[in-house]
């Protein structure tokens, strides 16, 4: 299993709606390619007004993050309108092999 991870930082106040606009966006596009597990979105406020945001998405093996990102997968996917929420962005996600895993007990 692979996990795909993407961060980038927005204005804390736009948490909801930026997180509402991956949903339909990134998260939707995730979810209708095969091999793609789940994702999770994830925010953290800062002190300075930015909040982080990142999103997992976990992945059956690297072909499935291929149909998902292209052949150059560890570029990041950005979106129309991320240019209106995003203070600063990434140019490359983060690929890790899933070595163990457990969620709610289960393994």
């Amino acid at each position: 299993m692979i996990l795909r991870q993407w961060s980038a930082r927005i204005r804390t106040a736009d948490e909801a709606r930026y997180v509402a606009y991956i949903e339909e966006t990134g998260a939707a596009h995730y979810a209708a390619t095969d091999g793609n597990l789940g994702f999770q979105i994830l925010t953290s406020a800062e002190a300075d007004g930015l909040s982080t945001i990142t999103t997992l998405s976990w992945w059956t093996d690297l072909a499935a993050v291929k149909r998902f990102a292209g052949e150059d997968y560890q570029r990041a996917q950005y979106y129309p309108e991320d240019d209106a929420f995003l203070v600063e962005r990434t140019e490359f996600v983060q690929h890790h092999l899933v070595r163990a895993s457990a969620m709610g007990g289960v393994r």
